[in-house]
């Protein structure tokens, strides 16, 4: 099956943007805290702008706009997404103009927001505090340059398609490279779920090569029924790109770290954030990885886990000069 996964993502468009690749490495003082081996994959440094797991993600969708012609990228989240702000960086590196649309009113420049800034972002804000409207802002916005003669390459939030996934679907087989000489791989590979494109790779992966872990996600925005849906779709879409089926897939998603909401820190993620930083000279984001980590201590802590585990950093760092602001 290995071969074919291959096969199908030769025959499929791809922008290398990422240095890959990215370090896997024991997180030895932190394994210690917690009586369970404990490994880090560094998708914090895929080697463009502040680095972050997107970076996989966008040589994959940005392929695909060059290849249908496409002059601008549209696409949207809150205005400290790192998403977008990776997207529209990748964007203007191919040659796309990007367009981003932020749910709520105006706020100060700082974090990714001020990144964007910096790029020339064109952004619009919904005036609607609820994530959902910049479903609608991004299809209007989209609707409008069309009118003008331009050819936007529209990209949901997260980058959460079946394309996208092709990213970590890819990053799986690499992952299997780095594994495979350990004496005792990780059982459970754990990451933050939020739009489900990178845990939908990595389901893929899991189920079509010959993986040792099992994926395990912390939801940090959807009901967990929700996010598991959404990952399994995308898992067998991008299995169907490739032309290796994926049937029933696979994942354990976890709630209850999502703390007082989307967006806002919490108080066990902060003390996770803290211990990975004073053990093993990391900073987690606030909101996704620090959330992702409180999950795995307390699975680790409370005897769920056993053998070792891969956590997946995914990035961030802009969040961390913008606190209390939504991603």
């Amino acid at each position: 099956m290995t071969r074919e996964v291959h096969s199908g993502l030769a025959g499929i468009a791809r922008v290398e943007f990422a240095t890959l690749p990215t370090p896997l490495h024991p997180a030895s003082r932190l394994s210690d805290a917690l009586g369970v081996p404990v490994w880090f994959k560094r998708d914090d440094l895929t080697g463009i702008g502040l680095g972050g797991n997107k970076v996989r993600t966008l040589e994959y969708l940005l392929a695909d706009a060059l290849g249908r012609g496409c002059d601008c990228l549209v696409t949207g989240a809150g205005p400290q997404s790192n998403w977008t702000m990776l997207a529209a960086l990748t964007a203007i590196r191919c040659g796309l103009e990007p367009y981003v649309v932020c749910y709520g009113d105006p706020v100060p420049d700082r974090g990714n927001l001020l990144l964007h800034r910096t790029l020339g972002t064109t952004i619009r804000f919904t005036g609607d505090p609820e994530r959902s409207s910049v479903d609608g802002g991004i299809e209007e916005l989209a609707t409008e340059l069309c009118t003008l003669g331009r050819r936007p390459y529209v990209v949901p939030r997260g980058g959460a398609t079946p394309v996208g996934a092709l990213g970590y679907l890819r990053a799986s087989i690499e992952l299997t490279t780095q594994l495979d000489p350990l004496p005792e791989p990780p059982t459970t590979l754990w990451l933050a779920a939020g739009s489900g494109g990178t845990c939908a790779g990595l389901v893929a992966g899991a189920a079509l090569l010959p993986t040792s872990y099992d994926v395990v996600g912390v939801t940090v925005s959807r009901p967990v029924p929700e996010i598991t849906a959404q990952v399994c779709r995308l898992a067998a879409a991008a299995g169907e790109l490739v032309g290796t089926p994926v049937s029933e897939p696979a994942v354990d998603i976890r709630g209850g770290w999502t703390g007082p909401g989307y967006g806002l820190t919490s108080a066990e993620g902060d003390q996770a954030a803290a211990l990975v930083a004073r053990t093993e000279s990391l900073f987690l984001d606030p909101v996704f990885g620090a959330k992702a980590m409180a999950g795995l201590i307390d699975a680790c802590r409370t005897g769920q886990v056993a053998g070792p585990v891969l956590f997946l950093v995914s990035g961030g760092a802009p969040t961390l000069f913008a606190p209390g602001a939504q991603p």
